[in-house]
């Protein structure tokens, strides 16, 4: 299979603070499965030591795997992306599972720290959506979830098993910024915002909007956002640099929390944001909507990596199969999330799936700021899928990407 981008090792060893900050939130709930998962394999003598962000990474649902699949021990250690990318390639043995973002795979796939998880050991694969496994004529292999994920073109085995997956977009004030006004990647960079927009502290996100935003303007006309050259970057520094400069952004967030307070606080009030803060927003009884941006949404998916040096394949083949058994996937759907398994049509129910991922009005009490006959903000899934941008991607110029990242920073 062709590698998922031309990185060198040197990049991929690069460990800059700017480069890989916090991604994807943190202290998202998980419910209780309400199904135990059916291993044929003794798992009892084997242990799951799993390491990522806080989105999978839950004592709650590692303790329910745990029940449910009887390995003998089970723990899990949140763990920001920068920080668990260099105890594994500096060798660590501490840990059997990564679990991380499909851009980020380059890391550990070109260091041969990955051992691939074929889907003969996934009972649930069958399961999966077609998002991952058939790739979209519209956009580069490299560019799409179906070509960073597959550790072979014949598509037996898995360097990630995709375990949440979404669809991001700006968050903003419905009383402040129209839904026209923030329907664009150029609402964030609107003059109009000024002082009262915010922008992620991960440079993988903020280029290729910023960029999105240029072409709109008319500024640029990249053709791969997520993977620009070096003259594309360039550009778009010096586009960033200046918004900054003329006092655009109110903060550079990286933090879930941090994100969600800004948003209810009215000191931002167009944003890049993840869903669920939007959600975390709205349940506060504040007004904040999820854009729909006509250039298109970023797509990523998080999910379980078998280390190389692991002594436990079989825990984390479970755990990556328990993962597509469906319960698991309940929490992060009411939160704003997808699952990428089909199988969680069966244990949501009816009402909440048909809000969640068919795009129909909700039914019942309000929960969490959403009251009878409302809808999610951009649809179905299906209507949301159609309109992706590019997925995240490991740039091939991801060195001069951060260098140009650090003199924003420093501007």
């Amino acid at each position: 299979m062709k590698d998922t981008s031309d990185v060198t090792r040197r990049s991929l060893l690069k460990t800059s603070a700017g480069a890989m900050a916090l991604a994807l939130g943190g202290g998202t709930p998980f419910l209780s499965s309400r199904a135990a998962w059916a291993q044929g394999a003794d798992l009892a003598n084997q242990q799951l030591r799993t390491i990522g962000l806080s989105v999978t990474v839950q004592e709650r649902i590692i303790e329910d795997f745990k029940k449910a699949s009887g390995v003998g021990i089970a723990t899990g250690t949140a763990s920001t992306h920068p920080d668990a990318q260099t105890k594994i390639l500096s060798g660590s043995t501490d840990y059997d599972c990564w679990e991380t973002n499909g851009e980020r795979l380059p890391a550990v796939v070109m260091t041969n720290n990955v051992a691939p998880i074929p889907t003969s050991a996934l009972k649930n694969w069958s399961s999966i959506r077609d998002t991952f496994t058939r790739l979209d004529p519209n956009l580069p292999r490299e560019s799409q979830i179906v070509g960073q994920i597959w550790a072979d073109e014949a598509q037996t085995q898995l360097n990630m098993v995709p375990a949440v997956y979404n669809y991001d977009s700006i968050g903003y004030n419905p009383d402040i910024v129209s839904d026209e006004e923030a329907n664009s990647w150029t609402a964030l960079f609107d003059p109009k915002w000024k002082g009262k927009s915010g922008l992620n502290t991960d440079p993988l996100t903020a280029f290729g909007q910023a960029i999105m935003a240029m072409n709109t303007l008319g500024l640029s006309d990249v053709k791969k956002p997520a993977n620009p050259t070096p003259a594309e970057i360039d550009e778009a520094v010096k586009f960033l640099i200046s918004k900054k400069k003329e006092g655009q952004f109110r903060a550079l967030w990286g933090d879930f929390g941090e994100l969600v307070n800004m948003l209810a606080s009215g000191e931002m009030v167009v944003c890049d944001a993840w869903q669920p803060a939007v959600m975390a927003v709205k349940a506060q009884g504040r007004r904040c909507k999820y854009a729909v941006p006509k250039e298109g949404y970023r797509g990523w998916a998080i999910g379980p990596v078998l280390l190389a040096n692991s002594p436990n394949k079989e825990a984390v083949y479970a755990y990556a199969d328990y993962w597509l058994s469906g319960p698991p996937g309940i929490a992060v759907s009411e939160q704003g999330y997808y699952s990428p398994s089909t199988k969680i049509k069966d244990v949501m129910s009816t009402e909440k799936y048909a809000f969640w991922y068919e795009g129909k009005p909700w039914v019942g009490a309000e929960e969490r700021g959403i009251k009878e006959g409302d809808l999610r903000d951009g649809g179905s899934l299906e209507e949301r899928a159609k309109n992706v941008a590019y997925w995240h991607q490991w740039p091939d110029e991801y060195d001069h990407l951060v260098q140009k990242w650090d003199e924003f920073l420093n501007a």
